[in-house]
């Protein structure tokens, strides 16, 4: 079913790019301008999305450990 999936996907996305980019191609030049586009596009946003996901998580650590050091020297080590 994925496979379908991605080639009804690619071929409403080569419509849309090949209109946008003014460019007249046949049925056949657009649905495979759409897939390999849906392809490649998939490609680049998961490696965006695991790579921000980690940026991320960095983030969330830093301030959980910030967190954690504000909280032991207010409520902790005053006593």
């Amino acid at each position: 079913m994925p496979v379908v999936l991605v080639i009804i996907v690619g071929a409403a996305a080569g419509f849309v790019a090949t209109r946008l980019m003014k460019v007249e191609t046949d049925i056949l030049t657009t649905i495979a301008i759409g897939v390999i586009g849906a392809l490649i596009g998939g490609l680049i946003l998961r490696i965006i999305v695991t790579v921000g996901s980690v940026a991320f998580g960095f983030l969330g650590a830093v301030a959980g450990a910030a967190f954690l050091i504000w909280f032991w020297e207010t409520y902790i080590r005053k006593r």
